[in-house]
């Protein structure tokens, strides 16, 4: 086990000596570790990641809290102010039906799936990962109207998206007689407590930090260790009353962001620890995951995986935006920009251990199949759709396209950690 830890330890320091050099090759971080981990792991034997399920809970469970607090803390409401229309339209009305969608045809098409199970298939694959077209949201060609737009939906859909995929695995717990008959309706319960005890938290965590960090109290550098105890906590203490933990950690964290009037370095230190274990998810996914499931995968798998990258996400997409002033070209541009990675992954994870292993082999292949489809065509058509789709809105417009400004992708961006756009 020493020997394993070492390993990781060392690939991680090499990714941080070579990560600018390989923005070159447009290789992002998740392609690399989850290529490490095929390659390590079943490919030759020297990885040995067999972790108990215990530990890989933690380390899903651990990373969704974060992910989820950060990406609900950084948001600048006042910033939304300008796309509000457009947020609201992908995130209220494109993303229930990206789900609908993807329930319904996982229904049709997948064996050994419906009812709750499709549900959970559709509501799992429905968040989109913005790191993994990292290299276009970087890049000052395209517009900084649809980077923020990409952005900001990747950001928030997964929390928004969470509650349906708790509510269906309690689902398929109770059809499965692995959870009582009233497994459903306790997790509702928890959801409302869980959204009403995080909005409290982060409304009380942000007046407090603003309030000592404006009379001196606190030091700045010691308060990116506070808001990271803050997100675990309003997991573990949600728990603790018998609410939802992961709804508890986005709603505190959307609440936090709005009253804690802290620098916006005081959330690196909560963003940087979420990379670091997103890292370690998708190394996990290409040694653990992906052999196991490659063992089970069919046809249907394959199929649905396409489907979800292209018809599930661009048709509704589509729908949404019809009548909000934006071009075919830029409509289809933000439909494919829709990349699966690591909310999909940790809710497959959870499925794991939630479910038994007959109620969960049905689901895990397609979502570990659509994952690695989308790393490796999101990864490959990044840069080379940015450039087409930026000289062709330059084009329209009459002129350059606006200046790269200061977005943060979630994770790891194409060459490392919080890679800022603009800064070559």
């Amino acid at each position: 086990m020493d020997g394993t830890l070492s390993l990781v330890l060392l690939l991680l320091f090499l990714w941080c000596l070579c990560s600018r050099r390989m923005e070159r090759f447009e290789l992002t971080a998740p392609a690399a570790f989850v290529l490490l981990g095929l390659l390590l792991g079943e490919g030759t034997g020297v990885l040995d990641l067999a972790l108990p399920h215990e530990t890989v809970k933690a380390l899903a469970e651990i990373t969704l809290v974060w992910v989820l607090f950060t990406d609900a803390a950084r948001l600048s409401f006042r910033a939304l102010r300008p796309e509000l229309g457009l947020y609201v339209r992908l995130l209220g009305i494109g993303l229930p039906l990206c789900v609908g969608l993807g329930a319904l045809l996982a229904a049709a098409l997948l064996p050994g799936v419906s009812g709750w199970s499709a549900l959970y298939v559709g509501a799992a694959l429905a968040p989109t990962d913005a790191a993994l077209g990292a290299t276009m949201m970087v890049n000052p060609v395209v517009p900084a109207k649809i980077r923020r737009v990409i952005n900001v939906e990747s950001g928030l859909n997964d929390g928004i998206v969470t509650p349906l995929v708790v509510l269906a695995l309690a689902g398929v717990s109770a059809a499965e007689h692995t959870a009582g008959p009233d497994a459903t309706g306790h997790a509702l319960v928890q959801l409302a407590v869980g959204t009403a005890y995080g909005a409290v938290l982060g409304l009380a965590a942000g007046w407090l930090l603003r309030t000592a960090l404006r009379n001196g109290w606190a030091a700045e550098d010691f308060a990116g260790a506070g808001v990271l105890a803050l997100s675990l906590l309003g997991y573990t203490s949600a728990l603790a009353i018998d609410g939802n933990g992961f709804v508890a950690a986005f709603v505190a964290g959307l609440a936090f962001g709005t009253t804690h009037g802290a620098p916006p370095r005081v959330l690196l230190y909560v963003e940087q620890s979420g990379a670091l274990l997103s890292v370690l998810v998708w190394l996990v996914f290409g040694a653990v995951l992906l052999p196991d499931v490659f063992a089970h995968l069919t046809w249907q798998a394959v199929v649905y995986a396409v489907l979800s990258l292209t018809v599930i996400r661009m048709v509704p997409v589509a729908l949404c935006l019809a009548g909000s002033g934006l071009d075919a070209r830029t409509v289809g541009f933000i439909g494919w920009f829709g990349p699966r990675g690591l909310a999909s992954i940790i809710f497959g994870l959870l499925a794991v251990e939630e479910l038994t292993p007959e109620g969960a082999r049905p689901v895990l292949p397609v979502i570990a199949c659509t994952v690695l489809l989308s790393v490796l065509a999101h990864g490959l058509t990044s840069a080379p759709l940015a450039n087409r789709y930026g000289r062709a809105a330059a084009g329209t417009a009459g002129g350059p396209t606006a200046p790269a400004e200061e977005l943060r992708v979630r994770g790891m961006a194409a060459g490392g950690l919080h890679h800022r756009p603009g800064r070559k």
